[in-house]
């Protein structure tokens, strides 16, 4: 993901701010402002990918949240300050070197003529293959430059010394004993502040999993591990998608209550929403749609446990994760709680570190959860009755704005013989190849998902017949390009699609039935192309 510098200098400067508030009056609350920006950000690192970087802001969190404890009572001692005076210092000149190195002219980091300043981090997709046996990862390198990543293998020995940071690192250790292999582990995580480090390896024992995981790298690949499953983790993490701000529904009848609440989530980059009367939260889940609601335990004629009641009786909230705030610290009342549909119990006064913590967890697996459910396991794509919905959601919008849609069914050509060649798993890993070039090359504002089998449905908003026939026949070149491997040997493939549009046809069915009877229609043309009606 990229990052205008600014954007991290600015979040750098924010957390150093808090410090030299916290030295200026050394009490408690400066102390809980300091920890709580100090989370954000160690947060805001990790969702950028800037791995080292992150790791540096971590280390340095778990380091604050044990002296909050101490300095609760205004006890930190000398060598704890002092401690984290050079921790703080340490990323600070970090994220100095990161910027600096990154916002130089071009023609300086790359030593050619072009004089253009860079405008965001890693805005560039590359990996370093680092090691000595760089024919075995030719192919993988082929089939990365398909997706649009620059690959580029490096001996041990001849690791470029003054280089653009790449997005990731494979370091192949599988002839390595594992103290060498951490030593190269800890330099390169040194060096590089933002690159992921994979490590493919023979040392796939737990401990020695762990002493790598210690030494800074970010995931390990066992040494039997199949290229094709190297090759889907890079594209994952070489992915532009930005996942939406955490969303959550504040219920509380304290307006001091509500307002610091908000607040606290708020330095944590969370979006919310407050609602005083418990008898509308309804309302607010229908209007702002949370990831999760935070739920005071006591309000005037109504408890939180009967509120969340309420909400359980619809099927669209059984799953939306409650929390409950409540200055009542009874054991029987909190697991009577949670047994009545609720999914955490936090103590007031709350600790807003630890808020948010609670917040951010239940938001992520109750994300991971609903992303199960809406889409298609082999891909990651929409499954078939999420692009269906999409696709009625996208009409009802464009009825109102008057925009144009386009719809196409795609199918790869002779799928079946590829399966009975090459197996299933051949067969699959050919679908995930197709589903990784659509979500690359499609707009952000295109929707996609796989409607069965070899066949995906993709949905452009706002775009004619002309528009989407340039976008999918190049994504049709490009797939035809690439070089599927089996064994050693390998093959190429292509796609057929047929193409709709509204308002020319109505409804999503008859929409969807166009677009499959022009598929059809190319099939019979020779397939490989893409045919409209336009």
């Amino acid at each position: 993901m990229s990052c205008p510098p600014a954007d991290l200098k600015k979040k750098s400067d924010e957390l150093l701010f808090k410090w030299w508030t916290y030295l200026k009056s050394p009490e408690f609350e400066p102390f809980v402002e300091f920890a709580v920006c100090l989370s954000s950000f160690s947060d805001f690192l990790q969702n950028l990918g800037l791995s080292g970087l992150h790791q540096l802001a971590h280390q340095l969190e778990q380091k604050v949240l044990t002296l909050f404890d101490e300095v609760d009572r205004h006890q930190m001692s000398v060598d704890a300050l002092n401690d984290l005076c050079n921790q703080i210092e340490s990323l600070g000149s970090r994220i100095t070197q990161f910027i600096d190195s990154n916002t130089r002219p071009m023609a300086q980091r790359r030593e050619t003529q072009d004089t253009a300043p860079a405008r965001s981090l890693n805005s560039t997709q590359r990996v370093w293959f680092i090691g000595n046996s760089a024919s075995s990862w030719r192919a993988l390198m082929t089939q990365l430059a398909y997706f649009g990543i620059q690959a580029e293998p490096h001996p041990w020995k001849e690791v470029p010394c003054k280089a653009e940071e790449p997005s990731i690192l494979l370091l192949d250790t599988h002839d390595m004993a594992l103290a060498t292999a951490c030593e190269h582990i800890k330099a390169l995580r040194t060096r590089f502040a933002a690159s992921k480090l994979l490590v493919y390896t023979q040392q796939a024992a737990f401990n020695s999993v762990k002493a790598m995981l210690r030494a800074g790298c970010d995931f390990c690949f066992a040494a039997a591990t199949p290229q094709s499953t190297i090759l889907a983790r890079i594209i994952e993490l070489c992915s532009n998608e930005e996942e939406p701000p955490y969303r959550v529904l504040v219920v509380e009848d304290s307006l001091t209550a509500s307002k610091s609440i908000q607040r606290t989530l708020k330095q944590s980059g969370i979006e919310s929403f407050a609602v005083a009367n418990p008898a509308e939260v309804l309302n607010g889940l229908r209007q702002f749609q949370p990831d999760l609601v935070l739920m005071d335990m006591y309000m005037p004629d109504c408890t939180g446990v009967e509120a969340t009641r309420i909400i359980r009786q619809h099927a669209e909230f059984l799953s939306t994760p409650v929390v409950y705030l409540s200055g009542d610290g009874d054991m029987a009342l909190q697991v009577d709680a949670l047994r009545l549909g609720g999914d955490h119990f936090l103590t007031k006064p709350f600790n807003p570190v630890l808020l948010n913590a609670v917040v951010k967890s239940k938001i992520e697996r109750y994300r991971a959860l609903r992303h199960s459910m809406e889409n298609d396991g082999l891909t990651g794509l929409f499954n078939h009755r999420t692009i269906k919905e999409k696709l009625n959601a996208v009409i009802d919008e464009a009825s109102t704005s008057g925009k144009q849609i386009t719809v196409a069914m795609i199918d790869i050509d002779k799928f079946k013989a590829v399966n009975d060649s090459y197996g299933h798993s051949t067969g699959d890993q050919e679908i995930r190849s197709l589903a990784w070039l659509l979500k690359q090359r499609l707009r952000k504002t295109d929707l996609v998902g796989r409607y069965g089998g070899e066949e995906f449905l993709v949905i452009l908003p706002n775009s004619d017949f002309n528009q989407a026939f340039e976008i999918l026949n190049r994504i049709r070149a490009d797939f035809s390009r690439i070089r599927h491997t089996f064994e050693e040997r390998g093959f190429t493939s292509t796609f057929s699609a047929g193409v709709s549009h509204f308002p020319s046809t109505r409804n999503a069915e008859t929409l969807i039935n166009e677009a499959d009877q022009m598929l059809y229609d190319a099939k019979l043309g020779g397939r490989n192309c893409v045919l409209t009606r336009g």
